[in-house]
C-alpha cells in the first residue's frame, strides 16, 4: 500500500488503519467515529487527505480544454477562486467529481478523488485535443483538511495570510508554520467550514506538529475517514462510487447547479444532459431521514407504501447526536419531492422515512 507523510503518525496515535484507494489510511482513532464527528461539528479536527489527486492544466488552451471536459462554467471563475464540478463520461454518466482552482491566467489546478486518479488522468489525456499542458502532480502534493467552527481561529495563529479575507471557495498561496508556498483553500467536504491546505510532502510533519502544538485549547483531534464519511453524508454531499458514478447523470444526482448550458460551452454529453434537464429523468437522488429506529445501508431497497421497489440506498448512517438514521438514494421521480414518504427495507421490515 502507498503511504502519506502522516502514515507513521496515524499508527503511533493508535488509529485503526485500512486500505483506501491504494493507501494505508486511518479509519478512526481510539476516541471513535462518534467523538470525531462531533469534534468537527463543535470544535476542529484535522484530516489527512494526502491521497487525493492533483492535476495542473496550463497553457493558452487550458480554459478551452476545461470548458469541454467539465460541466461547470470555468469561464466564470476569477483568479483565487475554486468551483465544484464533474467530468461527464460521454454516456450520460460521471467519470468523477472534482474541484477546479484558478491560479493565474492559463493555469488551473484540478483536485480529484483518490480512487479515480489514474482513471481521471487517462480521461484527461485522451480528451486533450486542445493541446493543453497537463501535469499529474499527485505524488508531489500532500493535503490536510482542517475543519470545524474553530479551524480559522487556530490556523490564523500559524500564518501571516489573513484567513478571514479568503471567501468561501476562495484560496491564497502563503505561509503556514514557517513553510512557504502553501495553498490555503476555504473549502472542505464536511459542511463544518474550515480550510484545506496543500504543500510539498516533505513539509507535512512540520505542519502537522505545528497545528497540534497549539490545538489543545481548541479541542483539536485527528479525524479518520469514518467520520469524514458521516460528516459529508449529514451535509448531503455525494460520494463518488456510492451516490454518483459512471451510471448516474448529474441531472439525476441533483447536480444541475454545476451543469451549465451556457452559450459557447460545448462540453461532453451536453446534448444528452440538456435533454434530460428539459424532459425530466425517471429517477432522482434524494436525502431522507428514517422516522423509526434503524440504520440504512448502501444497497438496501427503498419501497413505497405497497412494498413495491422504487429505488435503492446509496449511502446511510446513524447520526451520532440525534441517533436518527439518515441516507441518500435514487428513487422514482414521483417520490423525490421533499416531504414524500418512502420506506427502507431493513431485515425484511419496511421502515418509514421522509425525503428531506
Amino acid at each position: 500500500m502507498k503511504t502519506t507523510p502522516f502514515t507513521d503518525i496515524h499508527i503511533a496515535l493508535g488509529a485503526k488503519m485500512h486500505e483506501f484507494a491504494g493507501y494505508n489510511m486511518p479509519i478512526e482513532y481510539p476516541s471513535g467515529i462518534t467523538a470525531e464527528h462531533l469534534t468537527v461539528r463543535n470544535a476542529v479536527g484535522v484530516f489527512d487527505v494526502s491521497h487525493m489527486g492533483e492535476f495542473w492544466v496550463k497553457g493558452p488552451n487550458a480554459l478551452a480544454f476545461l470548458q469541454k471536459i467539465t460541466t461547470n462554467d470555468v469561464s466564470k471563475l476569477e483568479i483565487g477562486k475554486a468551483q465544484y464540478t464533474c467530468f461527464p463520461n460521454g454516456k450520460g454518466g460521471i467519470v468523477d467529481d472534482l474541484f477546479v482552482y484558478f491560479f493565474e491566467e492559463n493555469k488551473y489546478l484540478l483536485v480529484v478523488n483518490a480512487s479515480n486518479i489514474e482513471k481521471d488522468w487517462n480521461w484527461c489525456v485522451a480528451n486533450n485535443t486542445e493541446g493543453a499542458e497537463l501535469e499529474n502532480a499527485s505524488d508531489w502534493m500532500a493535503q490536510l483538511a482542517v475543519q470545524g467552527p474553530k479551524a480559522t481561529e487556530l490556523l490564523q495563529k500559524l500564518t501571516s495570510v489573513n484567513l478571514s479575507q479568503i471567501p468561501y471557495f476562495g484560496f491564497a498561496v502563503g505561509d503556514i508554520a514557517g513553510v512557504e508556498n502553501v495553498i490555503l483553500s476555504n473549502t472542505g467536504y464536511t459542511g463544518a467550514g474550515g480550510f484545506e491546505i496543500y504543500f510539498y510532502p516533505e513539509n507535512g510533519p512540520k505542519i502537522w506538529d505545528a497545528i497540534f502544538a497549539i490545538g489543545a485549547e481548541y479541542g483539536l483531534k485527528p479525524i479518520g475517514l469514518g467520520a469524514r464519511d458521516s460528516l459529508r453524508l449529514e451535509k448531503g454531499y455525494t460520494l463518488y462510487g456510492n451516490d454518483i458514478d459512471d451510471t448516474t447523470s448529474p441531472i439525476e444526482a441533483g447536480l444541475s447547479w454545476i451543469t451549465k448550458f451556457v452559450e459557447g460551452k460545448n462540453f461532453i454529453d451536453r446534448p444528452l444532459l440538456e435533454m434530460q434537464k428539459a424532459e425530466g429523468v425517471s429517477r432522482k437522488l434524494v436525502c431522507f431521514e428514517l422516522k423509526e429506529r434503524g440504520i440504512p445501508r448502501h444497497g438496501y431497497e427503498i419501497v413505497n407504501e405497497n412494498g413495491d421497489i422504487i429505488g435503492e440506498v446509496t449511502s446511510g448512517t446513524m447520526l451520532p447526536d440525534t441517533k436518527i438514521g439518515i441516507g441518500m438514494g435514487y428513487v422514482q421521480t414521483d417520490y423525490s419531492k421533499q416531504g414524500s414518504s418512502v420506506y427502507v427495507k431493513i431485515r425484511a421490515k419496511n421502515l418509514e422515512a421522509v425525503v428531506v
